[in-house]
């Protein structure tokens, strides 16, 4: 999970309220940032340019959403988009699945933003909260239902899901312990270990679950289009199919810098 540049204060949006009147027992927010060019994704440029950038941040969190949702078939969840920049839920509202509520989560400090959207979940009166990251398109759903259901287990306890680059893309817990996001080296390879050091701190157990890769690069670009292709990141695991994420990639890999920066043949067979 990659830290942003933040700022403002946390106020909620006007969306609909996916837990409704009956709280679902999980919460997911996936941390989500507006597109814009140039603002967004742009560790990936080159090899793409801002606009693409922005563009498959925006098919990202179109995917997630619907990864969210696919995984609330199978355990009570309710997915959300904890969001920032302030002034951006306009965006979200058009772009993202109307069934996924919105809450602006943006602070300076990313650690804040994530304990913010964790104490949001609470309050809602989720018995988990978990916390997701925006950059992992084809995330398999079988690890967020793996997440919500180790959360439904009696006791206090943390889910972790480590990312390869030392991150993670997940994490989740059932009481909001401040010290999981202090002292933590945001944006770093030391993150994950941070985290689960802080968890033995206050005695919490944590389960890790299987790794799993961010894109915030162009080496992951790659490993991702090769998953789309029909690759595999982690044969024991099935990833989600990510269409709008798929589709954008296609479309991009016609252009003969992006091919030839893959040195692939572009998509074929993909199901939109």
């Amino acid at each position: 999970m990659q830290d942003a540049d933040r700022g403002g204060k946390p106020t909620e949006s006007s969306s609909p309220d996916a837990a409704a009147t009956w709280p679902a027992l999980c919460g997911i927010a996936v941390m989500a940032k507006a597109s814009a060019a140039g603002r967004t994704k742009t560790r990936l440029v080159p090899p793409l340019n801002y606009e693409e950038a922005a563009a498959l941040n925006t098919a990202f969190l179109r995917d997630i959403a619907q990864n969210i949702r696919a995984a609330a078939r199978e355990i009570s969840i309710a997915g959300y988009l904890a969001f920032g920049p302030p002034g951006t839920t306009a965006f979200f509202q058009d772009s993202i699945d109307p069934d996924i509520a919105l809450f602006e989560a943006w602070l300076p400090n990313f650690g804040d933003c994530l304990q913010l959207a964790v104490r949001e979940l609470l309050k809602r009166r989720h018995r988990g909260a978990i916390v997701l990251n925006s950059d992992s398109p084809t995330l398999p759903t079988a690890l967020l239902v793996e997440a919500a259901q180790l959360l439904a287990q009696p006791g206090d306890h943390a889910v972790l899901g480590p990312a390869v680059d030392g991150g993670y893309y997940l994490l989740g817990v059932k009481q909001a312990h401040s010290r999981l996001f202090e002292d933590i080296a945001w944006s770093t390879s030391r993150v994950a270990a941070q985290t689960i050091d802080r968890a033995r701190e206050l005695g919490l157990d944590v389960h890790v679950l299987a790794p799993w890769y961010d894109v915030d690069d162009a080496d992951a670009l790659s490993v991702l289009h090769g998953e789309l292709a029909g690759g595999s990141f982690d044969p024991a695991l099935q990833p989600y199919h990510a269409a709008h994420t798929a589709e954008l990639m296609n479309t991009l890999i016609q252009k003969p810098r992006l091919a030839d920066w893959l040195r692939v043949p572009a998509l074929e067979g993909v199901a939109m």
